[in-house]
């Protein structure tokens, strides 16, 4: 998969890759913030693949998601400032099946995102001069 990172104005920062084009912002004052930034595009992706997984294993089993929401915290290394615990607590009305609140918890863990956090990538940083078309 190859994504194209271009810079449109501002601080703006968008990604391409397919058909998509996903836009990023800081917020003022070095921004307009009209778009979200780009450590909380990363930090959605994680609850929204969850969500995936639990939308499936529900769809799956004809299980109404009506009421049925992840709910992500983070939670900082008070000595590094950066986050030390991410919390998803999935939530579930009074009526959903309590046989499957375990299972939730395991497609939860199955997210592609998650997996990649826990055993991470080694990042290749580079130049390439390329001539203008």
């Amino acid at each position: 998969m190859e994504m194209i990172i271009d810079f449109p104005e501002g601080a703006r920062v968008d990604a391409h890759f397919g058909h998509f084009t996903v836009k990023t912002d800081q917020g003022p004052p070095v921004g307009d913030g009209t778009a979200p930034t780009p450590f909380a595009l990363f930090l959605s992706s994680i609850g929204t693949c969850a969500g995936i997984y639990v939308l499936g294993f529900c769809r799956q089993r004809g299980i109404s998601t009506d009421g049925v929401r992840i709910v992500q915290r983070m939670h900082s290394n008070k000595m590094t400032g950066m986050i030390g615990t991410m919390e998803l607590e999935i939530q579930v009305p009074p009526d959903f099946p309590e046989k499957y609140h375990k299972a939730l918890i395991r497609v939860a863990n199955q997210c592609a995102v998650k997996k990649h956090l826990e055993n991470p990538p080694k990042f290749d940083v580079h130049t390439q001069t390329v001539e203008k078309a």
